[in-house]
Order: structure tokens, then C-alpha cells, then sequence
């Protein structure tokens, strides 16, 4: 404890002798200048903050990040509720409703047929995700599990309609996990439950100011015994300020939210670890996929990227996201933040430069415009990956001319086929072989499982040196992306051996593939024990548990889950299943009516309320429920013709 004192007071007093003798504001490229870096530094909150800083709190709280998420009420959401406010997934053949009952929102999915409605499923709403710039999405907290609704309003149409990634037969329902990589990223910083992914035992509400300031007790402890720094002439280093940190470390601060990839987190990292400050890498890589027409094919938040391919970019050297935006204000307050003026700043013809001279416009042309630099240069555009919403692309480029609505991606365009040209490192300028067949391992996950995809990564995975128990995690996700079953269960360590849950339970499904129950048992309980609040292992391990006729284990397990979270359709289904073997019929019918609310074409829910009502001898209820499996999973109809149903 003295030794760690004694550090930390050499490094006060030799930061303070670097201030007086100082009278400009240096900027900082390590971390470890700022006193606040240090793990013992603890986050005090908004409030805090707002004690002295008042008026950067009310500016900054109406900004797009302190709007980024909240709870759902009236008052944050900038949706319409009238009558015909209603989704309908004609995939699916459902619809969906938003409304208010005594200022809680709702979300009611139901399906008609006729003028009759055959199922509901009402799901309360408790937080908004989006700042009504561009969407406001919903969210569901069960038990602190974090999911996604299936509709999101979109602001600049203003109309309701599937949320991203939900169109074309894609639609989730009320089954996305909202998992850290997206939380941290559109909210401040929540308290995981440990041993789970999308389970939460605290959710702020909206980014808050150590985000980009970093943990400021040890500020306010300063600042509380009267030790004040005129920030005008000197750094304090006891917060952050972006401003003093040198362009790479003020970029990676913006880049961590604002370069949307393929992000593959270093060994040991979590997506809670990077700090204002820091180097980006030290925690992640980042990776984006290249395509022959990527000029058209970017992504919503791929703004760091888009900036970082400009020649204004490139040939100044001192631009990043700060130059032009003032995070405590909106992006719309154009008196506060500074476009133009930064423009201006190099774009002139006394400029040293001679390649960067004013405006060559027509001067009618930029009055017209206003003298507005960024209407042309960087025009609106759309994204490929969120519908009806039009960003600013901050690609900087004098060919650009704008007109309305030039770059929107129309759905012609989502369809065009581009050449793949590979994935590109965007925070490492290298990366090893072993990295590189991982981001590809990763892309192929979230985005593009085409065969190409994973011969790129195997390419990878045969060229890297590095040592094969390094490389077993990577060996085992290649295999199992691959469906070489065999090979990877050949290849596989003892189960209380392996550290990466996702190991693990590939490794299960492999062996569960392979009919080796017994095997796929061990590897599925080590994922588990591993993840406990991971539902979808425990949901495999139960699996397992029946199937191998362990049922008391079965049941335990399910029980667990559904305490977990009471509306899990295949835990509902299973213990329907156990219950139904055990004779207790009309139990098991219970248990796959709660399924089926869940979801009313759950095929294995379906099938085993067939079988149930048979042996019942209530054939007529059995025949509505074959109807309804067979219009919605036609594959059946073989089955049961086979077997005298139809």
C-alpha cells in the first residue's frame, strides 16, 4: 500500500512541475499522465458532475448522447400511438400495436384470421434506446434480461416499421439480447450480473459524462480540498479532457462507439475496459468489410471511418471528431459547434498549402447554399443497415454535389451483389494471422456466412505461427462455423479444461451432432457452469439431460431457466415434454399452451400437443392443431402422413 501511495504522489508532483512550466495546453498521448486512469478511481455519476458544471450538464442532456437511452415513457418517446400506428410482418403474419395504458408502454403482437384474433402477446416496454434523431427503438427488461421489441419508430419518416435486421422473415420477435457490445455503446456503462451476457443489476439512463471525462472521484476528491487548476493555462490531470489528448487518443475515444464493425476484443478484455485515454487497441480491433462499391455500402455508424479516408484527414493531421462537434451541445446547434469554421480554418487562399484553397464555387451557388461548406461536401445519405433514416456521410469530398436524397440506399441498391474485397483493420494498422482468422470467424457470424468467408479465416489459421493452444479456441469456432463435427471432437481437450464458454459449447453441439450424448453433456454442463445465466446453454444441457433420460436433472434445469425468465417457449415446451412422459398429460398440455403464447408456431410445442391431445383421444382439438403445423411448417406433412394423422 505505501509503495502504490508513493507512485501515485511521484507522479502528482512531477505532473504539476510539468504544468508551471508549461503556459499552453500540451496535448497527451499516454493514459497514464491522467490520474484518473487508475482502477482504484471510481465513477460518481451525472449528478456529481452537474454540482459544478450545471450548465454543460442542461446543454449536454439534451444532446443525442444524453438522450441515447431512457425509460419509456411519453416524454421521451417521439413516436405517434394513434390507430393506425400498426406494424404487420407479413413473413410471419403478425402484427404489431404500440400504445400506452396509464403511462406504461406496450407492445402488442397479435394475428388475425378473419375478423377473429387467434393470438396475442402483450410485452410491456421499459426503455427507450435512441435520442428521436433518427429512431427510437424499445426495450424489455425481464428479471434483468435486456431484449429488443420487434418495431422501431423511425423519427425522420416519421413512421413505425420493423426494427433493423427484423425484415425478411428475420424477425426475432421479442428474442434479441441486447448484449454488452451494444449497451456500452448506446447507453453508459450498466453492472453486469456476472456469468451472463444480457443479464443487468443496474441500467443507467443515457451516456454520462465519464464516458468521454473517465471516473471522477478522484476529481471531485481534489476539487473538494480547494485544489483547483486554471484549466485556461494548465492540463488537470486529475480527469480527462479530450481536447488535451493527442489526435490518435482522441479518435480511438470517438472511434469506440462511432466505428460500428466487426469488433474482436483482445484476450482477457471485456467491452466495459476501454477509458478515455486509452489506446482503442489495448482493448479491441476493429474490422470492416471492403467491397467494390463500398462508397455506397457503409454503415450507419462508420463516421471515424468515413473521416479517416478523407484527404482532410490525411494531409492536415490535426482534424478528428472535435474540430467540428462540441460533444455538450446538439448537433444541430450550428452556433455552438463549429462546421464551416473549421472548414475555414485550412480552406483558405492563404492557406501553405496549395492543393487546399477557398471555395471554387459559383459565388451565386454558395450563397445559395449559405456558405455552407458541409450541404455539399458531405451530403445526407442512407445507411445499409438501418431503414428510412438519412445521416450526415462524413466522407469530406469536392466531387461530392448535393442533391436530395443522392445517396439514399434504395432496396435496389441493398440488393446489388458487390465484389468482397476483405476485411480491413481499422484501429491496427497490423494484426497477426491468428487475429485476422478471428475477425473473419467473427464476420462470418454477424454478417456474411458465405464459404468464402471461412476460407479466408482457415487461410489465416494455417499461415499463423502462433502455438496450438493458442490457437484451439479459433480451431474450435473454424470447425464448428464448418459443420466438421468429427474433426472438432477429435481435436477437443477435456471439458474442465477449456476457459472460454463458447468453447465449450461448440464443442457439445459438435458431440451432440456426432450422437455422442455423453460427451456433448460434459461440454454443455462446462459452458454452463461457465455462463450459468446463459439460457441458451442451460437450455442445450437440459436438452441433453432428457435425452440421455436424466429427467430429474432436466426438470431442475428447466425449472431454473423459467425462473429466470418465465416465457422461454423451449423450456416451456421441454418441461411439457418430461411431464407428458411422466403421464401427467394434462400438465404437459399447460406447459405447451404457455409455449405456444410465447410463440403460436413453435414446431416443437405443436408437435407434442398433438401427440398429447391423441393420446387424450380429443382428435378434433389434435386435427386444428395439425392444420396450423402444417400451414406454417409444411416440412411436416410427410411425418405425418406417415404416420395416419393426415
Amino acid at each position: 500500500m505505501y509503495k502504490i501511495k508513493y507512485a501515485v504522489l511521484t507522479i502528482i508532483v512531477s505532473t504539476l512541475l510539468y504544468a508551471l512550466s508549461n503556459c499552453t495546453q500540451p496535448t497527451v498521448d499516454s493514459s497514464s499522465m491522467f490520474l484518473n486512469m487508475h482502477d482504484s478511481v471510481q465513477l460518481v455519476g451525472m449528478q456529481t458532475c452537474r454540482s459544478c458544471h450545471s450548465a454543460i450538464y442542461d446543454s449536454y442532456i439534451q444532446t443525442g448522447m444524453g438522450q441515447s437511452f431512457g425509460i419509456a415513457n411519453r416524454s421521451k418517446t417521439a413516436a405517434s400511438f394513434e390507430d393506425k400506428d400498426v406494424v404487420y410482418d407479413q413473413k410471419l403474419d403478425l402484427y404489431y400495436r404500440p400504445f400506452f395504458r396509464d403511462s406504461v408502454m406496450y407492445v402488442l403482437e397479435f394475428r388475425l384470421k378473419g375478423k377473429d384474433t387467434v393470438h396475442q402477446r402483450e410485452e410491456r416496454i421499459d426503455y427507450i434506446i435512441g435520442s428521436g434523431h433518427h429512431t427510437n427503438s424499445h426495450m424489455m427488461m425481464r428479471n434483468g434480461y435486456l431484449h429488443q421489441a420487434p418495431i422501431t419508430y423511425y423519427t425522420q419518416d416519421k413512421k413505425w416499421d420493423l426494427a433493423p435486421g427484423y425484415d425478411q422473415g428475420a424477425n426475432l420477435r421479442f428474442g434479441r439480447a441486447i448484449l454488452s457490445e451494444c449497451i456500452t455503446c448506446h447507453n453508459h456503462l450498466p453492472v453486469p450480473a456476472s456469468g451472463a451476457e444480457n443479464k443487468y443489476h443496474q441500467m443507467p439512463l443515457g451516456i454520462a459524462c465519464e464516458r468521454c471525462h473517465g471516473a471522477g472521484s478522484l476529481h471531485v476528491q481534489e476539487k473538494l480540498k480547494g485544489n483547483i487548476v486554471d484549466t485556461s493555462k494548465y492540463i488537470d490531470y486529475t480527469i480527462v479532457n479530450p481536447r488535451n489528448l493527442s489526435i490518435d487518443r482522441q479518435m480511438d475515444l470517438c472511434q469506440r462507439c462511432h466505428l460500428q464493425g466487426v469488433a474482436v476484443l483482445n484476450e482477457g478484455k471485456t467491452f466495459y475496459d476501454f477509458k478515455p485515454g486509452m489506446k482503442l487497441s489495448d482493448v479491441m480491433n476493429i474490422y470492416l468489410p471492403r467491397f467494390t462499391d463500398s462508397d455506397k455500402r457503409f454503415i450507419m455508424a462508420s463516421q471515424a471511418d468515413r473521416l479517416k479516408q478523407s484527404n482532410c484527414f490525411k494531409v492536415s493531421g490535426q482534424l478528428s471528431c472535435i474540430n467540428c462537434h462540441n460533444p455538450h451541445h446538439d448537433v444541430h446547434s450550428i452556433s455552438q459547434n463549429r462546421y464551416n469554421e473549421s472548414c475555414n480554418s485550412c480552406h483558405h487562399q492563404a492557406s501553405n498549402l496549395s492543393q487546399l484553397l477557398a471555395c471554387s464555387a459559383p459565388a451565386a451557388s454558395l450563397k445559395a447554399k449559405g456558405n455552407d461548406c458541409v450541404s455539399c461536401h458531405m451530403p445526407p445519405s442512407g445507411s445499409i443497415d438501418i431503414p428510412h433514416v438519412n445521416i450526415t456521410d462524413h466522407y469530406i469530398s469536392r466531387h461530392n454535389i448535393y442533391q436530395p436524397n443522392k445517396d439514399t440506399i434504395t432496396s435496389e441498391k441493398k440488393e446489388e451483389i458487390a465484389g468482397f474485397l476483405g476485411l480491413k483493420s481499422l484501429v491496427l494498422p497490423q494484426t497477426s494471422d491468428l487475429q485476422m482468422a478471428r475477425a473473419y470467424l467473427a464476420l462470418w457470424d454477424k454478417f456474411m456466412a458465405s464459404e468464402a468467408i471461412l476460407d479466408s479465416a482457415k487461410f489465416y489459421l494455417d499461415r499463423s505461427l502462433a502455438p496450438r493452444t493458442d490457437k484451439l479456441n479459433t480451431l474450435v469456432h473454424y470447425y464448428f462455423n464448418k459443420q466438421e463435427y468429427a474433426l472438432l471432437v477429435s481435436v477437443a481437450p477435456l471439458a474442465n479444461t477449456i476457459k472460454k464458454p463458447w468453447t465449450a459449447y461448440r464443442i457439445g453441439e459438435a458431440a451432440s451432432k456426432m450422437k455422442q450424448l455423453a460427451k456433448a453433456t460434459d461440454f454443455y454442463k462446462r459452458a454452463a457452469d461457465l455462463l450459468p445465466y446463459n439460457l441458451n446453454f442451460q437450455e442445450k444441457l437440459g436438452t441433453n439431460y432428457a435425452q440421455i433420460q436424466l429427467f430429474k436433472k432436466a426438470e431442475k434445469v428447466f425449472e431454473f431457466i423459467l425462473k429466470e425468465d418465465p416465457k422461454r417457449k423451449k423450456s416451456l415446451s421441454n418441461l411439457g415434454l418430461i411431464k407428458a412422459q411422466k403421464g401427467r398429460l394434462n400438465e404437459a398440455l399447460k406447459f405447451y399452451d404457455k409455449a405456444l403464447a410465447s410463440d403460436p408456431d413453435y414446431n416443437m410445442a405443436l408437435l407434442n400437443k398433438i401427440g398429447v391431445l391423441i393420446q387424450l383421444n380429443r382428435k378434433q382439438q389434435a386435427q386444428t392443431v395439425i392444420n396450423h403445423l402444417i400451414d406454417k411448417h409444411p416440412e411436416y406433412r410427410t411425418m405425418l402422413q406417415k404416420r395416419g394423422l393426415l
